[in-house]
């Protein structure tokens, strides 16, 4: 039972204080359902990328323009983070023409290979290779980043 106190005039009024105790448990319900679906919702191909003391790209040039990264697995197979199906290898004529079609649309998209560490060297060559008949005028490597103890 909830009471009101009273006023000199002997009338109650109404409290005004606000129950926050519902909001708290809506805020960690929602809390609860993106710590379950923000792990799904990475999408991309398991590579085992090689190690590198490079320096990171700029946030503020990643963001404005998504990159497009051409992903090669270990087997050889393109990947592509643009179109209808990123999960499925794809062939060299449709790297060329997805490619080219985010370039024209926006000639200053990254453009970045991420290959695996076991792939042969001339599969990624020949994706650098597509990746400039689209247009592309730089490419960049994705790379996992060293240790700092290993650097020493």
């Amino acid at each position: 039972m909830t009471t009101y106190p009273m006023t000199r005039s002997g009338k109650r009024r109404l409290m005004s204080e606000i129950n926050v105790v519902p909001y708290i448990d809506v805020m960690l319900v929602l809390l609860i359902i993106f710590m379950i679906t923000a792990p799904l919702l990475t999408q991309g191909i398991n590579v085992d990328l090689p190690e590198a003391g490079a320096e990171p790209l700029d946030p503020e040039m990643m963001k404005d323009n998504e990159p497009i990264v051409l992903s090669v697995d270990r087997e050889g197979r393109f990947y592509l983070n643009i179109g209808e199906d990123v999960e499925s290898p794809i062939d060299e004529a449709t790297v060329v023409e997805r490619t080219s079609a985010a370039i024209r649309r926006n000639a200053e998209t990254p453009v970045l290979v991420k290959a695996d560490r076991a792939v042969e060297y001339g599969r990624v060559v020949t994706g650098m290779v597509l990746l400039q008949q689209a247009g592309a005028k730089k490419v960049g490597f994705i790379t996992d980043p060293v240790d700092p103890e290993q650097r020493r």
